[in-house]
């Protein structure tokens, strides 16, 4: 039997990946934890401190002037984590990607309220 699971970023209100990051590539911002590849320099700090395992770093190749008035072909290692799709207008992909629709976003404030509701139905059950 096969199985995956996805590990994703918690967006930690107190982040440990962007307290460690060197450059301030990682920080919170409208309850996102974001990466600005452009001052990532790929230390893998934040893969280190990251308690889920939702960091890791990624090569990509870029493109790099020489100086001399040629461009080279280079890789850059960036750190690369879920952010929840915040630029997609209908939530995370992984949400519209799965086929039982078992995945939900939910705001931290009515978490709560959820698992009350769902402690009731259980209790219902029996």
């Amino acid at each position: 039997m096969n199985i995956s699971t996805a590990t994703v970023c918690r967006q930690c209100e107190d982040a440990p990946c962007a307290n460690v990051c060197p450059n301030g590539a990682i920080s919170r911002d409208k309850g996102f934890v974001h990466v600005m590849q452009e001052r990532c320099i790929g230390c893998k700090t934040c893969v280190v401190a990251c308690p889920y395992g939702a960091m890791e770093v990624v090569v990509r190749p870029v493109i790099r002037n020489s100086g001399a008035g040629l461009n080279v072909r280079a890789d850059k290692a960036e750190a690369n984590k879920c952010d929840l799709c915040n630029h997609r207008e209908d939530g995370p992909a992984c949400m519209a990607a799965c086929p039982t629709h078992a995945l939900i976003c939910v705001d931290r404030n009515k978490l709560e309220q959820l698992s009350a509701e769902k402690r009731r139905r259980t209790a219902l059950m029996f």
